[in-house]
């Protein structure tokens, strides 16, 4: 349990953004719940920052609900859920694989649904609570070889809204960030199989208006904006967080 603090879900926790997401709202005084499916990355955030580390594998929707059930059973009543986890397919409409193209929208789009879903009745019956979805700037722009990604992440930013419009008026709030490129996991994934890493980082680095790419913590700094007192009039937002990427 919480003893007394407020609780925080936060999925994709274990790595990039949800886990700098997870260590800034632990220092902000919640109760991390921290959800990933990479059980030793966990384990390694719980023993640095004092989390409580659940394992959960989100492409397994049919067991999402009841795996969500659980967590709520243990901790509570979420007042914070951060749905950050998120998967990526470099291939255009024309190349994507059917089954890769459906991983995609079941990790970047169904599951957080799902997680929603599982959080709304419980936090109206407490009188409120607050929901941040990481979508990205592909959702508002093209990007190459993303088709998959740029339409789950626009769905998640169209969740975004319909949740907000829906449930605003039971103390909800629901609204998503949409950060540019930040140095993470995936980037150096992305940076590995590159012809070129040298010119690609280049290219990823170029693309910001100020030259560099996010930290991990710019955009864990947003989302605990958007959780906090601070961000009482925000109602499906989508917040651009892109080092003045989208306007160039």
């Amino acid at each position: 349990m919480s003893s007394g603090r407020p609780t925080a879900l936060v999925t994709g926790a274990a790595s990039g953004i949800g886990r700098a997401t997870a260590i800034r709202l632990r220092s902000d005084g919640y109760h991390v719940v921290a959800l990933d499916r990479d059980d030793e990355k966990l384990k390694e955030l719980a023993s640095a920052y004092d989390v409580t580390p659940w394992r959960i594998d989100l492409a397994e929707l049919a067991s999402v609900e009841a795996a969500l059930d659980e967590v709520l059973r243990s901790v509570g009543t979420p007042a914070v859920l951060v749905n950050s986890a998120g998967i990526a397919l470099v291939a255009s409409a024309v190349e994507n694989d059917l089954a890769d193209w459906q991983r995609v929208i079941d990790v970047n789009l169904t599951a957080p649904m799902l997680l929603c879903r599982s959080v709304i009745p419980p936090m109206i019956a407490i009188g409120g609570g607050v929901i941040v979805n990481v979508a990205s700037t592909a959702a508002i722009r093209g990007t190459r070889q993303r088709a998959a990604y740029s339409s789950a992440k626009a769905g998640l930013v169209a969740l975004t809204r319909s949740v907000a419009t829906d449930f605003a008026g039971d103390g909800i709030r629901c609204n998503a960030v949409l950060p540019g490129t930040v140095e993470t996991a995936y980037t150096q994934a992305v940076l590995a199989v590159a012809e070129d890493p040298g010119a690609t980082r280049q290219f990823m680095t170029q693309r910001q208006l100020i030259g560099r790419m996010g930290a991990p913590e710019e955009i864990a700094d947003t989302i605990a904006f958007l959780a906090g007192p601070q961000a009482t009039f925000f109602h499906g937002s989508a917040v651009v967080v892109d080092g003045g990427r989208s306007v160039m």
